[in-house]
């Protein structure tokens, strides 16, 4: 299920993804204690935050892999079936 989020984080250039991933995760810490000090009055704020901080880094490493050469992806292929095999 895709969200509208994730739809506009799309049409944003990889710098300005990096940007906001920056500023989400700063936003983040300053909620996370103001939680623990005060209390927040919506809580479920963080859980939103940590959503969209997914979202951010999702889109970027999707956008890492689109640009990877396919020896690239091979490789990439070969170690996590080295991992799934370890298990």
């Amino acid at each position: 299920m895709a969200s509208n989020k994730s739809l506009e984080y799309k049409d944003f250039s990889n710098e300005d993804l990096k940007n906001e991933l920056a500023n989400k995760e700063n936003e983040y810490k300053q909620l996370r204690f103001d939680h623990a000090v005060t209390g927040l009055e919506n809580p479920l704020s963080l859980r939103a935050l940590r959503r969209d901080i997914a979202r951010l880094n999702t889109e970027i490493r999707s956008r890492e892999m689109a640009e990877m050469s396919d020896e690239e992806l091979a490789g990439r292929s070969k170690i996590r079936f080295r991992r799934k095999k370890g298990k």
